[in-house]
C-alpha cells in the first residue's frame, strides 16, 4: 500500500489525493501540481482491487508523461496497470487501432502522417492560390471543423482542405487532427466502444485542462458517462495559463464538464506557490484573468527579486543587452547558466538571436525546446528509436531508456516483425555497443540505424511500414533543419545539438513562450513583448496578452527581465511595433539595471 511521508505534501495536496469523488483541481503556478498528480496516480494504483482495470492519465506532452511515469516508479509503485500519454496517443491506442474496422475511413488500414507531410501537401495545394499553408490551420470540435484563417479567406481554405482530406482518404492517411475527429466519431457512433472503455478504466486523470480541446473533453466525457459512475476522474490545470486558444485549447469550467459527462465534480484548489519569490508572485498575479489566491511559500520567498521592464533598448542593441543581462545574473547574482532562460514569442525571433548570443557568450552553452533539429513525430518509429540512440547509458536514464526500448519492440511486434530474439535489455545492449563518429546529426542517425538493424537481423527497407516512416522522419527533419539554418541557427544540424534534445538542460535555455510552459528558472529574460506579437495580431481572445505574460512571469523564481525593444517595424508601412498594452499600462515600480 502506497503511503507518503509526513511533510511530502501540504494540506491542499493531501486533500485532493484523498478525495474519492470526481475532482476538478485548479492549481496555481509552482503549486506542486505534478507532485500531486503523481501521488494521486500512485495512490490509485496501489488501491486497485481488480487487475482487469486501468488507470489512464492524459498529459499535454510526452515529456510530461515520461516524467510522471518515472516519478511513480521511483515511489516503488507498480505501473503495470497505468497508461499515460497524450490524448492523441490515447485515441490511437485505445480507440483507432482496436476499432478501426468500424470506421469507413480507417477500415482499410491507415498511417499517421506528421506535420511536415501536412505542410508539404497543403503548400502544394495552395500554389495556384493567394493563400499559404499557414492559412489552412484548423481543428475539430464536437460540432465540426473550425478554421483559424481570416474570414475573407474562408471559402478558399475550405476548398483546399476538401482536396487535402480527399487525398488523405485515398492514401489511407490521417493527420493529428483527424486522430481526434475519428476517435470522437467512433465513440459517438459505436456505443459499445465507450461502454467497454468505461468498464476498463478505474480513473481518467487529465493534466493541463486549460489546453485541452473541446473535442477531447467530449471523447473523455462520453467514456465517463457510459461507465455510470464506475470510472472516476481527476482534472487539474490553471485557466490563467490557457494560451493555446487559437489552436483549439478550451479552458472548460467544472460546471460545463460536469454537465457534459453527467457527473458531480468536487472543485478544489492548490493555492501555494513553492517556486517564486513573494515579489514575483505579487507581480505576475496582476495578469491573472481568472481570480485565484496565490500564496508565496518558496524557501526563497524573501529573495530580493529584481524585476525590470525595458522599453528603451533599440533592436540593433538588443543582442548586447541580452548578453549583459545573462552575464549579470550568472556572474553577479550567482545564478547557474542552466537556470537562465531567454524567451521570445516565436522561434523566428530566436533563431538568429541564438546564433548571436552563442558567438557573444562563448563561455556558456545554450539549449532549449525551441532548438529541436528534427521533427517530433511521436508516433514515428524512428523518432521513438532516436530517443534511445541520442541518450547515453547511465543509472539516471536506465528506467526511461528501458521503457523506450519496450515501445520500440512493441512497435515492431505490431507490424509482424519477428522479435523473438529481442528484449528491452538486449536492444539497449545493441544500441550501447554501436560506435559512430559523425558530426552531422542526420548522417549519424542514418548510419546508426543501418548498423543497429544489421546487428539485430532485420531488413527494415523491406518492411513498408518501417521504410515509409524512415523516409518521413528524414525528409521532415531535413526540411526543419534547412529552415532553422536559413533563420540563422547554423549549428542546428550538428550531432551535439541532436543529443541535447533528450538530455537534462545544462546551458542557457532558449525557448518560445509556448515551449517553456511547465518549466521554471531562477532568471527569465523575455523580449519582443510587443502588441501584435504578445498577443499575436490574429489572436481573437481579449485576455491572451495577460495569459501570455502570466506564463512568462510565473516561470521565474528569482529575477525577471521584460523587454519591449524599439525599432521593430510592421509590414505594409504600418509603422513601429508598440509595447504590449497590458504590460505598458501596469503601473509597477521596476528596478533600474542600467
Amino acid at each position: 500500500m502506497f503511503a507518503w511521508n509526513e511533510g511530502d505534501l501540504n494540506r491542499e495536496q493531501e486533500a485532493a489525493i484523498a478525495e474519492e469523488r470526481n475532482v476538478f483541481l485548479v492549481a496555481c503556478p509552482g503549486s506542486g501540481k505534478t507532485r500531486t498528480l503523481t501521488y494521486k496516480i500512485a495512490s490509485l494504483l496501489s488501491n486497485m482491487e481488480s487487475d482487469k482495470r486501468w488507470i489512464v492519465a492524459i498529459t499535454y506532452t510526452n515529456r510530461a508523461a515520461d516524467d510522471i511515469h518515472e516519478r511513480i516508479e521511483n515511489l516503488g509503485v507498480d505501473t503495470a496497470k497505468l497508461w499515460i500519454g497524450t490524448i492523441h496517443s490515447f485515441c490511437l491506442e485505445w480507440i483507432l487501432k482496436p476499432y478501426a474496422i468500424y470506421h469507413d475511413a480507417l477500415k482499410r488500414g491507415f498511417r499517421v502522417i506528421n506535420s511536415h507531410d501536412t505542410e508539404r501537401l497543403l503548400s502544394d495545394l495552395c500554389q495556384e492560390t493567394n493563400i499559404s499553408h499557414w492559412d489552412c490551420g484548423h481543428y475539430y470540435t464536437s460540432e465540426g471543423r473550425a478554421l483559424s484563417c481570416q474570414p475573407t479567406k474562408r471559402s478558399q481554405v475550405e476548398e483546399i482542405l476538401h482536396q487535402y482530406h480527399a487525398i488523405l482518404l485515398d492514401n489511407r492517411q490521417i493527420d493529428f487532427e483527424l486522430i481526434l475527429r475519428y476517435a470522437f466519431e467512433l465513440i459517438v457512433q459505436q456505443p459499445p466502444i465507450r461502454k467497454l472503455l468505461g468498464s476498463l478504466f478505474g480513473c481518467i486523470l487529465v493534466d493541463e485542462f486549460q489546453d485541452t480541446k473541446e473535442i477531447q473533453f467530449a471523447i473523455l466525457a462520453s467514456i465517463l458517462k457510459a461507465s455510470h459512475g464506475k470510472t472516476r476522474t481527476f482534472i487539474v490545470g490553471d485557466p490563467n495559463q490557457a494560451i493555446y486558444g487559437s489552436l483549439g485549447g478550451y479552458a472548460i469550467t467544472a460546471g460545463a464538464f460536469s454537465k457534459l459527462a453527467g457527473i458531480d465534480l468536487k472543485e478544489m484548489e492548490l493555492s501555494r506557490n513553492y517556486r517564486s519569490s513573494e515579489r514575483i508572485v505579487s507581480y505576475f498575479g496582476n495578469y491573472a484573468v481568472h481570480g485565484a489566491q496565490i500564496i508565496a511559500e518558496a524557501e526563497h520567498k524573501d529573495f530580493p527579486s529584481l524585476i525590470s521592464f525595458d522599453e528603451v533598448t533599440v533592436r540593433e542593441d538588443l543582442e548586447a543587452e541580452l548578453a549583459r543581462l545573462i552575464r549579470y545574473n550568472i556572474e553577479t547574482v550567482g545564478i547557474p547558466p542552466r537556470e537562465v532562460c531567454v524567451l521570445a514569442p516565436q522561434w523566428i525571433h530566436l533563431a538568429s538571436m541564438t546564433r548571436k548570443l552563442v558567438a557573444a557568450l562563448p563561455e556558456y552553452g545554450f539549449d532549449g525546446p525551441g532548438m529541436v533539429p528534427f521533427a517530433r513525430d511521436i508516433d514515428n518509429f524512428w523518432y521513438k528509436l532516436s530517443k534511445i540512440v541520442l541518450t547515453s547509458a547511465s543509472p539516471r536514464m536506465y528506467v526511461r531508456r528501458m521503457r523506450w526500448a519496450g515501445e520500440v519492440i512493441s512497435a515492431l511486434a505490431d507490424i509482424g516483425t519477428d522479435i523473438s530474439e529481442l528484449s528491452p535489455k538486449s536492444l539497449l545492449r545493441h544500441c550501447n555497443s554501436v560506435a559512430i563518429s559523425e558530426e552531422d546529426g542526420l548522417t549519424y542517425l542514418e548510419q546508426f540505424f543501418d548498423t543497429l538493424f544489421a546487428r539485430i537481423g532485420i531488413d527494415f527497407r523491406a518492411i513498408p511500414f518501417l521504410s515509409e516512416h524512415h523516409s518521413a522522419f528524414f525528409d521532415s527533419s531535413r526540411a526543419r533543419i534547412q529552415r532553422l539554418q536559413s533563420e540563422g541557427a547554423e549549428f542546428i544540424g550538428e550531432t551535439s545539438t541532436f543529443r541535447k534534445v533528450f538530455e537534462s538542460r545544462s546551458g542557457i535555455t532558449v525557448s518560445t513562450i509556448h515551449g517553456v510552459k511547465g518549466a521554471e528558472y531562477d532568471a527569465v529574460i523575455a523580449y519582443a513583448l510587443l502588441e501584435g506579437m504578445v498577443p499575436h495580431f490574429g489572436d481573437p481572445d481579449p485576455g491572451s496578452a495577460s495569459k501570455l505574460l502570466y506564463v512568462i512571469c510565473s516561470r521565474a523564481r528569482k529575477n525577471l527581465h521584460l523587454i519591449a525593444e524599439r525599432g521593430r517595424m510592421r509590414g505594409g508601412g504600418w509603422g513601429e511595433y508598440e509595447p504590449t498594452e497590458v504590460l505598458a499600462n501596469y503601473g509597477f515600480v521596476y528596478d533600474d539595471l542600467s
